[in-house]
């Protein structure tokens, strides 16, 4: 199988579980899942026309993909491949804006999809394909045997590189030289991604927090989460969906919407705001509801003469960064009447 990737280039899978696993009805699913949440509203507001966009290049599908070219690249063992490539099999429909519909309590941490991924996999047919090729399952949902993949903040992980170069690519915020510079100076030493110079460090760090500060973390996304978060609850209420039809894809829970809209006139406000058709400011002097959005920073480890440091031990000012950008931010919304 050949696949071409908007990070990492050109390459040829051939591996028979990795093969399999792509082609799951699982791995298939995340192609009709936005990455940021909400494709029709708020990919134009931000993507540059310009910029070609394979057909699933903004869907959790490209990001998994991405995480195991990004893990195989850098001779990951194939148990962490396996594990990044279904890292993301539980999200559901509209990503993290899923976080204000179901679960209250992780809005500031936007983790939904962490507590409920090992019992989500275990209902698929992941285990079976596992199984098949001779790996265990307990194993590959053990995230502690893959630091490669997932890690704490500040550090980095295959899960955090990916998503924000491949957001910083889309967005035309990271040329093409810039990427290779980035890549080409990171390495992996005892499980751990290094980079080899604080230069290319913190040129990650200042690329990672860029895309917190305009696209993560900002006001469109604020408003993003909280009001396709309200218009999914209120049509969760009403029965007008169930809570199974989140496993299935952004485009099939909007046609089931779609046919109450004009039946509802709370549930056409809430869809009018959704997809752009009412005014909504950030205004914390006069507002209709708050909203949280989790804010991410890094604190990338490089090599200085063979010792190896943080960026915030050579910058100062990145202690002050990383204080003040690790909090949630949070964002007043008025809606225009």
């Amino acid at each position: 199988m050949k696949y071409i990737d908007q990070v990492y280039g050109e390459f040829e899978i051939t591996d028979p579980i990795i093969l399999e696993l792509i082609e799951s009805a699982s791995i298939q699913r995340l192609k009709g899942i936005d990455q940021a949440g909400y494709r029709p509203l708020y990919r134009p507001l931000w993507v540059n026309p310009d910029i070609e966009i394979s057909e699933h290049g903004c869907t959790r599908f490209a990001h998994s993909i991405g995480v195991y070219l990004l893990l195989r690249k850098y001779n990951a063992p194939i148990e962490e491949q396996i594990a990044g490539l279904i890292h993301d099999v539980s999200h559901l429909t509209f990503s993290h804006c899923i976080d204000y519909v179901l679960d209250a309590g992780s809005e500031k941490e936007q983790n939904h999809q962490d507590n409920i991924f090992e019992d989500f996999v275990l209902k698929t047919k992941i285990p079976q394909i596992l199984k098949k090729y001779g790996f265990n399952i307990d194993y590959i949902l053990d995230e502690s045997n893959f630091p490669l993949k997932e890690n704490e903040l500040p550090d980095i992980c295959a899960d955090r590189i990916d998503y924000s170069l491949r957001d910083a690519v889309i967005f035309n915020e990271l040329d093409n030289d810039s990427k290779k510079y980035i890549l080409d100076n990171l390495t992996v030493e005892n499980n751990k991604w290094i980079f080899k110079n604080f230069e290319s460090a913190k040129k990650f760090a200042e690329v990672f927090l860029k895309m917190n500060t305009n696209y993560y973390a900002c006001p469109i996304s604020a408003t993003m989460f909280r009001v396709i978060g309200d218009c999914l609850r209120y049509a969760l209420q009403k029965e007008y969906i169930s809570e199974s039809d989140f496993c299935t894809t952004d485009e099939l829970v909007i046609e089931k919407i779609k046919r109450f809209v004009d039946k509802d006139e709370e549930l056409k406000l809430l869809f009018d705001r959704m997809n752009n058709k009412t005014k909504i400011i950030n205004n914390p002097n006069d507002y209709d509801v708050s909203v949280f959005c989790k804010s991410r920073v890094v604190d990338p480890l490089f090599k200085d003469n063979g010792e190896v440091k943080r960026v915030s031990e050579f910058d100062s000012s990145w202690v002050g960064i990383l204080k003040e950008e690790s909090k949630p931010k949070q964002y007043f919304l008025k809606f225009d009447k």
